[in-house]
């Protein structure tokens, strides 16, 4: 077998946090890898998310427009949140699927599980596949400092936004190129 140490952990053998926020806080580690180095890293320590793709009977998915601070300005992606603590995956998606466009899963399936940048952040993002009735729409509740412009566009739009290069955040151009190539009979 050609992965031989496929998932083997490294030995934290120290950890100093350097800064502690609401979101993540900043580690320093020193670990021993599965390879017998000893290397010194900072790590954001972050939790766990979800990105939702929800699908409508006529294959019409959710978009959204919103701000992001990382590339300061309004970007374009799929539905996504903070998993809470004790909070499962699956109740993560409905919750935030209904929050963020005042819709209702109806059926939720994790596709897979992506890492952020795991060169330096632990955040794991399950990628979630919903179907949702868009005739049935509630009221949205949006966090204090966030607000949310929904989208119904059709699938093919979504994957041309991908290639256009104007859905750039990888959680949402994995989640619609995971159900593009692998999904498409949800």
């Amino acid at each position: 077998m050609k992965f031989k140490k496929f998932g083997q952990k490294g030995q934290v053998l120290s950890e100093n946090k350097i800064y502690k926020g609401p979101i993540f806080d900043l580690v320093k580690q020193v670990i021993k890898t599965p390879d017998d180095l000893t290397v010194e890293r900072d790590l954001i320590k972050h939790g766990p998310a979800v990105n939702i793709l929800a699908l409508t009977p006529d294959h019409r998915i959710i978009l959204n427009e919103e701000y992001r601070t990382g590339v300061n300005r309004e970007v374009i992606a799929l539905p996504a949140g903070l998993t809470d603590p004790n909070e499962s995956d699956e109740e993560a998606v409905r919750r935030e699927l209904r929050e963020e466009t005042g819709y209702q899963a109806q059926e939720v399936k994790m596709m897979t599980y992506v890492t952020s940048s795991d060169g330096f952040t632990n955040e794991m993002v399950g990628l979630a596949l919903v179907k949702f009735d868009p005739s049935n729409q509630g009221e949205r509740h949006f966090d204090a400092d966030e607000y949310v412009t929904n989208h119904l566009v059709p699938f093919e739009e979504a994957l041309q936004l991908v290639k256009d290069g104007k859905i750039f955040s990888a959680h949402s151009v994995a989640s619609i190129l995971y159900f593009n190539n692998f999904e498409r009979d949800f």
